[in-house]
């Protein structure tokens, strides 16, 4: 081969490298600007705050989570196995507060013979769209409270506090419960402006450290304590004794996500670790615990009532006792029972896994007592604890329930994948965060509508099981609409069990006649 032969092929691999080059270089350009045009599609968007954070990488997220629903069967399934919440229990929250379609096919992922599991029972004359009725009304304080406070409301939001909370995450929370008619509880911080700027109804609560109505030592200021009540949102108050995951210990803040702002509102130090009392000093004894109760009543003159998670139930039989000898007037407006496994933003593991009774145990036991002791119409039953589903939120409304709250499915309605940083000042969705980088990922506007979505479509589906029973409203669900599977996969009717609850009115007629 001669040398112009080998010069032309030269000059031609030249070429072809050239453009190969050009064509690398175009579409490198082209995938910068596609990249570019992702990114300000993502930080301009306000419908996932996941997105918005973290712009591109983001994106991953969402195309795993599609994609391991093709390919879970090679690996593994987790649609039900996940903690505290599983993928199941998560999705259909999503979808009730994206308000998408929230059919399945092909069959429920729920395995049927688990024992404690509970199975509602069908009527075959089912309640007719026609005949169907919204819930009933119920008044908590009448004839006690100078403002009693009326509802129909059935789920609402549990406490959660500022601070443990976001700005924009309190902010959407109250104007999504205000659009849903629902109710917020404040939590143990206080009562901020974010609370309010929705115009919902709220429950502030006293917690043991006092937060928003003590005075320079700690103690309740009663001064502060009408202020609050003088806000007419302020519905109702609810005296703390205890929280579901962690029950013998107060509130824990850490100083990093004590801002100016939430130091302000609580009455601390900025920066400081919000630590409060594992017990309010001032209440040792059912008679003193009463003494609060009517003290907050007669200050704020609103219905008031107390939150507690279970577990000895001889002070709850002293407590009884002790309305009957003083007057029913002097009972709790409300008993609000946290399940053992509830949520919170930091505590002990210890306690969390360990201490208290899980609200399968407590709910009916408190509402057998309460009618055995002849109190249920004075006092209401509020209960929480992982209710984020119709079918729990049903039960609980079955067992004898009046009102459900709920805290962590309003937190999944605000965009919270379970990243389970909420100590830490991290959290990727800007819930429960102080830091303004991650909080900009939430759209209060945006989440405040999947707040109310969220809300109304789970009404809408209790509504669908109570009608599936032949009720023509949920709060008429009763326990013989239920079953519960027991040790050996077979269900049981919740009527058999009734011996459980005569024994115990056996033990309280006993008592009272002792």
């Amino acid at each position: 081969m001669d040398l112009q032969a080998v010069a032309a092929i030269y000059a031609f691999a030249v070429k072809v490298l050239q453009i190969f080059a050009m064509l690398f270089a175009f579409g490198l350009v082209v995938l910068v600007l596609y990249l570019v045009y992702l990114y300000l599609a993502d930080v301009s968007q306000t419908k996932q705050a996941i997105r918005r954070n973290f712009p591109v990488l983001g994106r991953f997220r969402y195309q795993f989570e599609h994609l391991g629903e093709f390919f879970r069967q090679y690996f593994f399934a987790l649609d039900r196995e996940e903690m505290p919440f599983n993928r199941a229990q998560r999705s259909w929250v999503y979808r009730a507060a994206k308000n998408v379609d929230s059919t399945l096919a092909f069959g429920s992922t729920r395995p049927l013979n688990q024992p404690g599991d509970i199975v509602f029972l069908n009527h075959p004359f089912p309640t007719l769209a026609k005949d169907a009725v919204p819930a009933r009304e119920i008044t908590l304080g009448e004839g006690v409270a100078r403002t009693p406070y009326t509802t129909r409301s059935i789920f609402n939001i549990s406490g959660m506090s500022f601070g443990a909370l976001s700005v924009p995450a309190v902010t959407a929370l109250s104007k999504g419960a205000a659009k849903a008619g629902i109710w917020l509880n404040t939590g143990e911080g206080g009562l901020s402006p974010h609370h309010l700027v929705g115009g919902c109804d709220i429950v502030f609560q006293v917690g043991t450290a006092k937060y928003g109505v003590r005075d320079t030592e700690g103690n309740l200021d009663d001064d502060k304590l009408r202020k609050v009540a003088d806000h007419e949102q302020v519905k109702m108050f609810e005296l703390k004794l205890s929280q579901g995951a962690k029950p013998g210990k107060g509130g824990i803040l850490p100083g990093v996500k004590v801002t100016p702002e939430i130091a302000h509102v609580r009455g601390i130090p900025v920066g400081e670790d919000s630590i409060s009392p594992n017990g309010h000093p001032e209440i040792r004894d059912v008679d003193s615990l009463l003494d609060m109760i009517n003290h907050i009543r007669e200050v704020t003159g609103k219905p008031t009532g107390i939150k507690c998670v279970i577990g000895t139930s001889d002070w709850l039989h002293d407590l009884f006792e002790a309305i009957l000898r003083r007057g029913i007037d002097s009972a709790p407006d409300f008993i609000n029972i946290d399940s053992a496994d509830g949520g919170s933003g930091a505590a002990p593991q210890s306690l969390m896994d360990y201490m208290g009774l899980p609200l399968n145990r407590s709910l009916p036991m408190v509402v057998d007592l309460v009618e055995d002791y002849g109190l249920r119409e004075r006092i209401k039953i509020i209960c929480a604890g992982k209710l984020l589903t119709p079918s729990v939120v049903a039960w609980a409304l079955a067992m004898g329930a009046d009102f459900v709250n709920c805290g962590r499915g309003f937190m999944f309605a605000l965009g919270c994948i379970q990243a389970m940083q909420c100590n830490k000042n991290t959290c990727p969705t800007g819930v429960t965060t102080h830091n303004p980088d991650l909080q900009q990922g939430l759209d209060p506007m945006d989440k405040a509508e999947r707040v109310y979505h969220y809300a109304r479509n789970l009404d809408y589906e209790v509504g669908t099981i109570a009608h599936s029973c032949g009720v023509p409203e949920p709060r008429q669900l009763r326990r013989s609409h239920l079953e519960v599977i027991g040790e050996r996969g077979v269900a049981v009717p919740l009527t058999t069990l009734a011996s459980l609850a005569e024994s115990r009115s056996v033990i309280a007629t006993d008592r009272r006649e002792q």
